[in-house]
């Protein structure tokens, strides 16, 4: 059976009409923007299902620009997420989609580009209750909540790269609560996800990025 908690019930701290649409919203913005080195230049935001017909009405855009300039669903900033953007000289769209079957109907996608010109894409959906699911990063099936703290390695599909991670973790006291490898295809580029029960300790991406075969690491703490 599964386990309800009356937070559940009783939804986020949120700015906004709707947890699926505003403060889910705004969550699945905010791990995403922990996900590219700033300053960001410019977003693009897909929405899909019902985010792409009641985004205007329900917030979920002012909510979507909030998470993705670092604001927590229950930040009052959120209300005025466009002339912040605006005053930050952020680039942003928004495009609705129509939903294709094998999709979750509160879904965006969000391309980042930042200033050095790197671009980093992340599909994200919205499951009720605040609650989310990120399930694509650069176009790899991904699958990870931001319940926990989050460590996404990126890397060369190597032998010895896993045993690196999981040594770096052990040495710096860090209790894993899941750890799970995804991939384009062997020996292409792949996704480590790391859940730890607590936070992550300061630095510890550095001797991460430490093998030849690690090529970025993100961090993502609610």
């Amino acid at each position: 059976m599964s386990y309800i908690s009356v937070f559940d019930v009783l939804g986020p701290d949120m700015i906004g009409p709707s947890s699926s649409h505003t403060a889910g919203a705004a969550v699945i913005a905010f791990m995403a923007h922990k996900m590219i080195a700033p300053p960001l230049e410019k977003v693009e935001f897909t929405l899909y299902g019902s985010f792409s017909k009641t985004y205007r009405g329900h917030g979920t855009d002012r909510a979507l620009l909030g998470g993705i300039m670092g604001f927590g669903a229950d930040d009052a900033r959120i209300r005025n997420s466009f002339e912040i953007a605006d005053e930050r000289g952020l680039d942003y769209s928004f495009t609705p989609r129509d939903t294709v079957d094998d999709i979750h109907p509160n879904t965006v996608d969000i391309r980042m580009e930042n200033a050095v010109g790197r671009v980093v894409t992340v599909r994200g959906e919205s499951l009720g209750g605040g609650k989310v699911r990120i399930s694509r990063i650069n176009g790899v099936s991904v699958d990870f909540t931001g319940d926990y703290s989050t460590a996404i390695v990126v890397q060369q599909d190597k032998p010895g790269v896993v045993a690196h991670i999981t040594k770096i973790l052990s040495d710096s006291n860090v209790n894993i609560a899941f750890m799970r490898l995804f991939r384009e295809a062997k020996g292409h580029i792949a996704y480590t996800i790391v859940e730890s029960d607590g936070q992550f300790p300061e630095g510890i991406a550095e001797p991460l990025r430490a093998n030849p075969n690690v090529h970025d690491v993100m961090i993502v703490e609610l």
